[in-house]
């Protein structure tokens, strides 16, 4: 047992859930990479939240409505509009995007959770993070390379804006754990999401063959499958700890991009991503050093 209390097989417990989150998360994206040449990426929501919501069902019919009813419905519905627009942007970015860069930009996301809880709930900035923020958008900016002849393409500036409102879901997240219940706040994220991608999937709807809806199914579960090991094994240390893990899914798309569709990585990609990834672990550590700090 370590200082703070955490056994050594729970922290390998922990880091080996997130590295198998990670790697159900990129399968997630070769299967959308492989699927959004026949599907649009509208439908591909729809069936990633029709499922989440399908997962509700057994607990639902066990439980009664009684369970799911909440005062917090205004915060739970801006959640699920902020979540679902970073949904669009994940999901079109995986379609469009060389896979490992897709994999770098969304792991942005914790540069901006300090940036909106600094607006939004007026939590504090140290200059180690402010430091971090800055290299983590250097090592952007190295990985995504523009030159004189070249603009940086809209599908990287999408994915890096569904990134921010990931942050900001996670924020709103924060907020509702205060006194919601998990399975209370994904539910009624699978619920509003569901609903709310109905619509554009209708407009743009062509009846799959069995062979998409195949893989259609085969995405959602993935998908599912990456949140219930992320859960799980934040369950045995903190996201501090844990966090660096996360990470893994940038090695698994460039090793996956390369082995399916031959996507290299250039030496000064890599040198963006390692900027990517280490000013990611400072932010989270920092992070989690003020939450110690402040219930001290």
């Amino acid at each position: 047992m370590n200082q703070s209390g955490l056994h050594l097989s729970d922290l390998h417990k922990g880091a080996l859930l997130i590295l198998l989150s990670e790697m159900a998360l990129v399968l997630t994206g070769v299967m959308i990479h492989a699927l959004v040449k026949y599907v649009p990426t509208e439908v591909l929501v729809l069936a990633r939240n029709g499922l989440g919501l399908l997962f509700f069902m057994p607990w639902l019919l066990r439980n009664g409505t009684r369970c799911v009813v909440t005062s917090k419905l205004p915060l739970h519905l801006s959640r699920s509009l902020i979540g679902l627009c970073a949904m669009y942007c994940l999901f079109y970015s995986w379609g469009h995007l060389p896979l490992a860069q897709a994999a770098l930009l969304k792991q942005t996301a914790p540069l901006f959770i300090p940036i909106v809880g600094f607006i939004w709930l007026k939590e504090s900035i140290s200059a180690w993070t402010f430091i971090a923020i800055l290299v983590g958008f250097v090592g952007v900016w190295v990985v995504l390379n523009p030159s004189q002849h070249t603009q940086i393409p809209w599908v990287a500036l999408l994915a890096i804006f569904g990134a921010f409102l990931g942050a900001t879901a996670k924020v709103v997240v924060r907020k509702l754990t205060l006194t919601q219940s998990s399975l209370v706040i994904v539910f009624y994220f699978s619920l509003f999401n569901t609903l709310f991608s109905l619509v554009p999937a209708i407009l743009v709807w062509n009846t799959p063959s069995l062979l998409l809806l195949a893989g259609m199914a085969l995405m959602a579960g993935f998908a599912t499958l990456a949140q219930l090991l992320l859960s799980k094994g934040y369950r045995y240390a903190p996201a501090g700890q844990l966090g660096a893990f996360t990470y893994g899914s940038v090695i698994f798309a460039s090793i996956l991009g390369w082995l399916l569709w031959d996507e290299l990585v250039t030496f000064e990609a890599m040198i963006g991503m390692a900027l990517v990834v280490a000013s990611g672990v400072i932010v989270l550590l920092a992070s989690t050093r003020s939450k110690a700090s402040r219930s001290s």
